[in-house]
């Protein structure tokens, strides 16, 4: 059985307060409470300080490029459908130049479990303005404030009927790690966007400002998160500020399950190469 010393890897180089450790914790304990193993578990990251999630994290990892962990976790998933594969990275590399990425792999819906750390600037490169950053952010790069309205990560997977959406804040590794476990637990594409305060770079998004802000609509018992329209409106009226499950709907399929022809074997395990009757009928289709 699975501790959580068998998910620690090298130690964490974030800095002292950093969001990231609590995102890394709650990954870990998800894992433990699922019972996985670290063999069995990869984790694909992408660019910025949560890039360094894949070494931090116990098992499999591959660090990626710059908005490119979402295709490469869907690659390995296809590849062995034995593993549990988690993608990481932050709302600059998601939601700048990984947007992409991000829109078709909620409707390609393969099974993995995506987790963003959003704080609302761009942490590695010292300071920026990110795609989530409020409107009149003071930075490096918006001196004067930002005018470019902010990406809303919720409401964005909300529209493109993703089918488990959640938030967490890493102030709340206890909850965050039980929402991570229910994304796991979902068969298909799930998001867990995490408020995750840069403490270096955003002295405005910070702990204390998260604490007394949120909705845990977890802890709402008239909140129906089966309702897509009711989850668009909650997330609205908070300002998008909520925690819990936003949004789950067990009744979508699977990418691995609808497309053709995909093999009940994993790819890993099957035996590559063509055999030569089967390159000869290739052939001779084209003659």
């Amino acid at each position: 059985m699975s501790t959580m010393k068998d998910f620690k890897a090298e130690k964490p180089t974030w800095c002292p307060g950093c969001g990231d450790f609590g995102v890394l914790n709650a990954m870990q304990r998800a894992a433990v409470s699922l019972g996985l193993e670290p063999e069995n578990v990869a984790v694909i990251s992408g660019i910025g300080c949560s890039g360094k999630m894949s070494q931090h994290f116990g098992g499999y990892g591959l660090h990626s490029l710059h908005g490119r962990s979402l295709p490469t976790a869907q690659a390995v998933k296809l590849a062995n459908k034995n593993l549990t594969v988690m993608a990481a990275g932050g709302d600059g590399d998601g939601f700048g130049i990984g947007m992409g990425h991000f829109i078709h792999a909620m409707r390609r819906n393969v099974d993995i479990t995506y987790i963003v750390m959003d704080n609302h600037i761009y942490g590695l490169t010292t300071g920026q303005a990110s795609p989530t950053s409020d409107i009149g952010s003071t930075t490096k790069t918006s001196p004067h404030g930002t005018v470019e309205k902010p990406i809303e990560p919720l409401q964005l997977a909300l529209s493109e009927r993703c089918g488990f959406i959640a938030q967490g804040f890493s102030g709340d590794t206890k909850h965050l790690a039980t929402l991570i476990e229910k994304a796991i637990r979902h068969r298909g594409f799930s998001f867990v966007n995490v408020f995750s305060p840069c403490v270096t770079f955003n002295k405005v998004n910070t702990y204390e400002f998260y604490k007394t802000g949120l909705v845990n609509l977890d802890e709402d018992e008239g909140y129906n998160n089966a309702d897509r329209f009711e989850a668009m409106r909650r997330v609205s009226e908070a300002n998008n500020l909520v925690v819990g499950v936003v949004y789950e709907d067990p009744a979508q399929t699977a990418y691995e399950d609808t497309v053709y022809g995909y093999p009940s074997e994993s790819l890993v395990s099957m035996e590559r190469g063509l055999k030569q009757e089967e390159y000869d009928r290739i052939l001779a289709a084209f003659h």
